[in-house]
């Protein structure tokens, strides 16, 4: 009978446990069929291992030399063990990337580069228009990653197993009928905005709603809201020149609407990168910052209200490219 790792083992577990009874009971055997493996460990090394009796069983001299050397070896044997499951994991059944996101312009930068970062991984997204539900799938393990958003004073609340990477934080612009007088100023008085009817968000974990209502709150106005609405439907409501509403500073302006600063910036928006610690993005996080970094600057390019505004602030919307 050669050695094997399982003899160390068992060796090991006896010394630990200090009697072949509790050893028996913490390696699911029964005490005589550990007493037998531990006496053919013991012909096989040449010597007795332990002394037995009822302070039960104590390492010999020759017992210490046999567990000092299994000590050493088998937590290398352990790591290798765990090192190629995964690999062979990875081999049978590729890791998977599943993405969430806002409506927000970090999506396709963010898949770009996780597809070039982890070129393995089974890709897939999916879109929601609010971040809680997206932060929540995170924390429970059915995303791995997602662009997120938030509001001042109203930020997403914290996980232990997600990290939250702000990226930058932008202006909230007006958003109106393309042939509304407004629509010809640089930029718009929140004031005066809030005596037109609005299309806006319905009030839910989003908490947009609740933050334009707080803003809102600080001019004594308060905007007529007979519209209720999200995405394509508020576009198209604002497009038919039936409400005003507000929108990012990087929504690129469609035919029938136009996108205009609202003076003095008294709205914010923060857009949030998360993913999972244990998530196979974790360990690529400087370079996958660094790529949508990148990316949105370049979509800050593309829309020409919003460059204009950044010529006229250039500090004031900064993406922060440094991992936490």
């Amino acid at each position: 009978m050669d050695l094997e790792i399982r003899h160390l083992r068992v060796v090991c577990a006896v010394a630990e446990a200090g009697s072949l009874t509790r050893a028996a009971v913490s390696l699911g055997m029964t005490q005589p069929g550990l007493s037998a493996q531990v006496r053919r460990v013991e012909r096989l090394l040449g010597g007795a291992l332990f002394e037995r009796g009822h302070a039960g069983a104590v390492p010999t001299s020759l017992g210490e030399l046999v567990l000092a050397r299994a000590r050493a070896i088998l937590p290398g044997i352990d790591q290798l063990l765990a090192d190629t499951d995964r690999a062979a994991r990875r081999t049978a059944c590729p890791a998977r990337v599943r993405i969430g996101s806002v409506g927000a312009p970090l999506l396709g930068h963010l898949l770009l580069a996780v597809r070039d970062l982890v070129p393995w991984a089974e890709l897939t997204s999916r879109c929601q228009y609010a971040p809680a539900p997206l932060l929540d799938d995170l924390a429970a393990g059915r995303l791995e990653a997602a662009v997120l958003g938030d509001h001042p004073g109203h930020e997403l609340a914290p996980h232990d197993d997600v990290i939250l990477h702000p990226l930058v934080t932008e202006p909230v612009f007006a958003l109106l009928p393309a042939d509304h007088p407004l629509a010809e100023r640089e930029e718009v008085s929140l004031a005066r905005l809030t005596e037109e009817e609005w299309a806006v968000p319905r009030p839910d974990s989003d908490r947009t709603r609740e933050y334009w209502t707080s803003v809102f709150a600080l001019t004594d106005l308060r905007p007529r809201t007979p519209y209720e609405a999200e995405g394509r439907q508020l576009i198209e409501i604002v497009r038919a020149g039936l409400a005003v509403s507000l929108c990012q500073a990087t929504f690129i302006e469609v035919p029938g609407v136009a996108v205009r600063p609202l003076a003095g910036n008294p709205l914010w928006y923060r857009h949030v990168l998360a993913w999972r610690r244990d998530s196979p993005l974790a360990p690529h996080g400087e370079a996958i910052l660094r790529r949508v970094h990148d990316g949105y600057l370049s979509s800050c390019a593309t829309g020409t209200t919003y460059a204009r505004w950044r010529e006229r602030h250039p500090h004031a919307a900064r993406p922060r490219s440094s991992t936490p």
